[in-house]
């Protein structure tokens, strides 16, 4: 099995134990996932098998969105319902336009401190295990962009938010900073992942219904690498390039920035690559 197939993350593994199902399942050696989803969000997540976890590091990188209930109010020590509350206070009263004045702060491109609960590396160290152990520590902020965001709904002490954002957003710091802004303080109470990269919830498979699928069902959901990297552009090679391509000789092509995928005649994926001096340099090449 080569591809990727999306699952729709229940509440209560990890993502993790979402790769071990899918693989154990399947019975594929080569399975991984694209972006972790903690073990109180559901939603979209992609696992990549076979040739596929070659390009889950690319898939990682594509924005994500979500839809997230905010409860104001308490502050927890993980930004989110699982941790344990250290403080409360009053909601003031909420209007929509208060709310979207304060979401205005929060839209765009701007830094944003990771939380101590988080697998982000500090000196070596994952920040979760100095949480875990009573440490905290200095985080150096991280460039963010939120291209998106949205308020659904609101009560009395509860916002429902859609957002959509660059990799390595945190929504539970965004809960975190708007209790803040709010003077009341905030946490992240459910959290729901509608899309990532180029997967969507409308094909993803509930984990609980992989179980009951034939082999062949399975492999008829399964996104192809190609579809995958639809966020990259072409470049498209003929029969004598895409055999060159194959072995990993440079091929001369047209400048284009960033990276790109390198599709042959018939349209199928050959290659992964960035094209350096008006050749392509090879990131991946695939069977």
């Amino acid at each position: 099995m080569d591809g990727v197939l999306v699952i729709d993350k229940p509440l209560g593994p990890t993502s993790f134990d979402v790769v071990r199902q899918v693989r154990g399942l399947l019975k594929v050696k080569k399975a991984g996932h694209t972006g972790t989803l903690d073990p109180m969000a559901t939603g979209v997540l992609p696992v990549c098998l076979g040739e596929a976890t070659k390009v889950a590091g690319i898939i990682t990188e594509g924005d994500k969105a979500y839809d997230a209930v905010v409860r104001l109010g308490v502050e927890t020590d993980t930004q989110d319902a699982q941790g344990k509350p250290t403080a409360e206070a009053p909601v003031p009263p909420l209007t929509a336009p208060l709310l979207e004045a304060v979401l205005a702060r929060f839209r765009g491109t701007f830094e944003q401190v990771p939380p101590m609960y988080s697998a982000v590396k500090v000196a070596g160290k994952r920040l979760y295990e100095l949480a875990r152990a009573g440490e905290e520590v200095e985080r150096a902020s991280r460039t963010v962009t939120v291209h998106e965001l949205v308020l659904r709904d609101f009560s009395a002490d509860r916002l429902t938010l859609s957002v959509r954002c660059t990799k390595g957003f945190y929504v539970r710091t965004l809960a975190y900073d708007l209790g803040r802004a709010l003077g009341c303080g905030a946490h992240l109470e459910a959290l729901r992942r509608t899309m990532s990269g180029p997967f969507t919830l409308a094909r993803a498979l509930p984990l609980g219904d992989l179980a009951s699928l034939s082999r062949e069902a399975v492999e008829a959901r399964l996104v192809s690498l190609a579809d995958s990297l639809t966020d990259l552009p072409a470049v498209r090679v003929n029969a004598d390039e895409a055999r060159r391509v194959l072995h990993g000789v440079p091929v001369e092509v047209a400048p284009v920035p960033g990276r790109v995928r390198v599709l042959g005649p018939d349209d199928a994926l050959l290659a992964m690559a960035e094209v350096v001096g008006g050749r392509l340099r090879y990131l991946r090449v695939f069977n």
